[in-house]
């Protein structure tokens, strides 16, 4: 077996030659550079990130499929890759469609080298002391809410949902929108790099049937994002004025103000290692007895 992988790699290593390059040549390959670089960047924006990953699964196995001759494989995956060309590009149509609508925009470069420096910022202490505070306010007046916090993995998806604010994060300002019988006070409010990004968002609602059935939708919206990506959620109960976290496909219920701030500083990402060891035994200790089928 170790002699048939060496065998295809001494192949392949002894076909290749070094061409003669231009500038016509270094060009070309800064123009695709861009081209994948961005496509990358889009991908990781839309469900296709997901299907992505999968696609590289698939490719290594056909990759072994190809040193090793296995022929059934080989057979199969040339009969179905047509229909798979065409699986792909129906299930990314939307996707697909907001991309091309993407390049008509004058502005598109600019935003796209403006990416990274949008999503290198974490939450600051400022902000944290702010939603305690509006948190515990709203629940002192049973007023529900839902505040979702992005961090690696993007929320654009859902923000599209909802209706654009680009605002600073204040208690009074969150404490506003969902004040009852108010334009914004329906759905999730989304959160990126101290920022208040959208509100009236729709959140996909959980299928875990081990939660309680006392719970409400909004507690299952916020079960739901936090089991299809990485962000955080503060919920606050409008029956019974509880705030509670949702975060890993996992409710935190019945908080207290030390305990939401506990939980908030896992989306502040301090490079500290004392703070990320503290962090670790608090994970690790009381957490799970905090949990409950309380909304």
């Amino acid at each position: 077996m170790l002699d048939r992988v060496s065998g295809f790699i001494e192949e392949y290593v002894s076909s290749l030659h070094m061409p003669t390059i231009s500038i016509t040549d270094v060009i070309e390959i800064l123009i695709l550079s861009f081209v994948i670089y961005h496509l990358m960047v889009w991908v990781r924006n839309t469900k296709a990130w997901s299907l992505f990953k999968g696609i590289i699964v698939i490719l290594v196995f056909l990759l072994i499929a190809i040193m090793f001759e296995m022929t059934t494989i080989l057979w199969i995956v040339r009969n179905i890759l047509p229909t798979m060309v065409i699986a792909f590009v129906v299930i990314l149509q939307p996707e697909l469609r907001r991309a091309l609508e993407q390049l008509g925009q004058k502005n598109i470069v600019f935003s796209f080298l403006n990416y990274d420096n949008a999503r290198s910022g974490r939450y600051s202490d400022h902000t944290i002391d702010e939603i305690v505070k509006a948190s515990f306010a709203m629940g002192r007046a049973k007023t529900g809410a839902l505040m979702v916090f992005e961090r690696n993995e993007t929320l654009m998806e859902y923000e599209k949902t909802g209706i654009p604010i680009d605002a600073q994060v204040t208690s009074q300002l969150l404490i506003n929108i969902f004040e009852h019988n108010t334009p914004l006070h329906d759905g999730a409010v989304l959160f990126r790099n101290d920022r208040i990004v959208a509100a009236t968002c729709y959140l996909p609602l959980s299928d875990n049937r081990s939660l309680s059935k006392a719970l409400g939708t909004r507690h299952r919206a916020a079960v739901g994002i936090s089991e299809n990506t990485d962000s955080l959620t503060v919920i606050v109960s409008e029956e019974n004025g509880k705030v509670s976290v949702a975060f890993g496909g996992e409710l935190f219920s019945g908080l207290t103000q030390e305990g939401l701030r506990e939980k908030l500083e896992l989306i502040q990402d301090k490079p500290a290692p004392e703070s990320k060891k503290r962090l670790r035994d608090r994970l690790k200790g009381g957490d799970r007895n905090e949990k409950d089928s309380d909304k």
